[in-house]
């Protein structure tokens, strides 16, 4: 053989093993993208969209319209080019803010990339909260209070129609679970758990829930948590009918982001970025007048979680909510 010939075939040999090793190399180029991916979804995204894309959390019951169910669109449904936009310029009229200038544009495309593929395409199970990677080792150890959590028992199930196995699993959901799942299901949510959102924990329960078996104090809900503060409502006397009915409004509606107090110190207004306005701040709330909050509320705020209400407040609410601030917060210019 000649050394030309021989030599062509070791070029084309190695040229093979070569694009055969970059093939090789090219689903884990991709594999690592789309965990890059997951891992901004699951820190960015999850709160409102779910961990599985399917918008099934607590925050999505107080948002109107609901944050968008991946899990049930198609590719044609909505491309891609549609939502780079609403990650990086939010949906005006929903709680969905822009994250332009928040996250970079590589990170935008990366994580739209990841829906796309992960819910939209595959309609997979994203990553599981209580995992050993994400600090919950051994987590099975809590599996009695699971039923309560997937709502395979309705939270408001008697105590007496309870083994004694499925009353600790309660105790445990009550004490501890609560906290992120909320009631899971019920029967007849009723005043219990119908009322103004705790963003955490709920600190307290309908006293007649407990008619068989009332929980021990050991099973009490800590109330240590910093955050418990801002989700205590201020007690201010001589309050007019319109202060009362904004209370009403703002306790119900408004306070699952800004806190019970007003302040946005709470657990779920310390995470959102920006932070939801502190309506108690004399730097901020100096100049503010009536026209301009009531301009905000019911349009929202661009690249900020507040959404428009003006699909969801009537006007004489808005009022009767600025009233209410007015009078607890910080006065407001007329």
């Amino acid at each position: 053989m000649k050394f030309g010939v021989w030599l062509g075939g070791l070029a084309a040999v190695v040229a093979t093993q070569f694009a055969a090793s970059a093939l090789a190399a090219a689903p884990s180029q991709a594999e690592a993208r789309h965990e890059a991916g997951r891992k901004i979804y699951n820190f960015r995204c999850y709160f409102c969209h779910g961990y599985s894309g399917d918008a099934r959390t607590l925050a999505a019951t107080y948002l109107a319209p609901k944050p968008r169910d991946f899990t049930r669109d198609t590719e044609k449904d909505i491309n891609r080019e549609q939502m780079l936009a609403a990650v990086r310029n939010g949906k005006p009229g929903t709680a969905m803010k822009g994250f332009k200038g928040i996250i970079p544009e590589r990170d935008i495309e990366l994580v739209v990339d990841f829906v796309r593929e992960e819910f939209i395409r595959r309609k997979l199970v994203n990553t599981r909260y209580h995992t050993k990677e994400n600090g919950w080792p051994n987590h099975e150890r809590h599996k009695v209070a699971f039923p309560f959590a997937t709502g395979e028992i309705p939270l408001d199930r008697p105590w007496d129609k309870l083994s004694p196995v499925e009353q600790r699993g309660k105790r445990l959901f009550l004490s501890t679970c609560i906290t992120c799942h909320d009631h899971a299901r019920t029967e007849d949510p009723g005043p219990a758990w119908g009322g103004r959102p705790l963003s955490y924990p709920r600190n307290h329960f309908d006293p007649g829930d407990y008619t068989a078996a009332p929980p021990t104090a050991a099973d009490a809900i800590a109330s240590a948590s910093p955050y418990k503060l801002h989700d205590v409502i201020p007690q201010v006397a001589g309050l007019s009918a319109a202060e009362k009915r904004g209370e009403t409004l703002f306790q119900a509606n408004c306070a699952f982001c800004h806190g019970a107090t007003g302040t946005g110190k709470n657990w779920i207004g310390s995470f959102m970025e920006p932070h939801p306005r502190d309506l108690t701040d004399p730097a901020f709330m100096r100049d503010m007048t009536r026209e301009r909050l009531a301009h905000t509320i019911r349009e929202g705020l661009p690249n900020t979680s507040m959404p428009a209400w003006k699909s969801v407040l009537k006007g004489d609410e808005i009022d009767a909510i600025i009233s209410y601030v007015s009078r607890v917060f910080h006065p407001v210019k007329q």
